[in-house]
């Protein structure tokens, strides 16, 4: 077995034969190539790094994917070089992860279809927008023009399209909970994520309103206490605002800390959260 001393190591060097792996490699062939029993090896690498090997391996190989696609690689040819099986699985994985079949994700989002629309709320503007499947973006600002702006370059090959009676049920959800007249509403969303982005934006839904965690608590209630950083990188990364409440997450010194949309948009909405319980 090999010597523990150089935990550090092992990980980089199990990270580098997944991503270079031309297929899915099994948590057997990875931890045989680091000289590791796979129970100890999966431990491990969950341990440092949040996700499972398994997480890992598939959002390189989602990667892959879209870097061939943007490449100028055929959907064939990328599917191949990403080291997908076959062509089912590659639109199960673009259900998911995409929000759009490879075709339109090949053309930057053409003919994908996003509706929106702007309301005024206790934070100002609001934007929300959504695919089919779920809201893909929310957004405040005091200007209802700067928001359409941020919406077009965020989606710039896309269709947008402004409503639909879906979107009205979502917004009047986030309107009356911003209210304070109902509860915080766990609605359906529908974006791109990192395997590591994805586990810290489903944990903080769960994350009972009022309630709040500092960044070590919430490193350490995703089973991975070294990633104080990587929660607030993915807090900031955050695109839709309200619907994934990174809010209810502040600095251990005390105060509400920063926020994409400003501040006092994060102190008024933790307020409000304490109001309805």
């Amino acid at each position: 077995m090999k010597p523990l001393g150089k935990k550090t190591e092992v990980i980089e060097k199990a990270c580098e034969f997944i991503t270079q792996s031309e297929t899915l490699p099994t948590l057997k062939e990875v931890a045989a190539y680091v000289d590791l029993s796979p129970a100890h090896f999966h431990r491990l690498f969950t341990r440092r790094l949040g996700v499972t090997p398994r997480d890992f391996a598939d959002a390189a190989r989602q990667k892959r994917f879209r870097s061939a696609l943007k490449s100028g690689d055929s959907i064939a040819q990328a599917i191949y070089s990403a080291g997908y099986g076959s062509t089912s699985r590659v639109y199960e994985f673009a259900y998911k992860h995409l929000g759009m079949t490879p075709r339109q994700y090949e053309k930057g989002g053409d003919r994908q279809k996003i509706w929106f629309t702007i309301v005024k709320c206790p934070l100002g503007q609001l934007l929300v927008a959504a695919t089919a499947k779920g809201i893909c973006f929310v957004n405040i600002h005091e200007s209802a023009r700067e928001l359409q702006k941020t919406l077009k370059e965020e989606f710039p090959a896309a269709e947008i399209i402004e409503k639909n009676e879906k979107l009205k049920t979502w917004t009047q959800a986030l309107i009356d909970y911003l209210s304070g007249t109902k509860p915080w509403p766990l609605l359906p969303y529908d974006i791109q994520a990192t395997a590591f982005q994805r586990k810290v934006w489903d944990w903080l839904r769960t994350v009972p309103p009022g309630t709040t965690y500092n960044y070590s608590e919430a490193a350490k209630a995703i089973g991975n206490p070294k990633a104080t950083r990587a929660i607030a990188r993915a807090c900031a990364t955050n695109p839709a605002a309200l619907v994934i409440p990174c809010h209810r997450i502040v600095p251990k010194a005390g105060g509400v800390g920063g926020y994409r949309w400003h501040p006092k948009r994060k102190e008024k909405l933790l307020k409000i959260e304490k109001a309805i319980i």
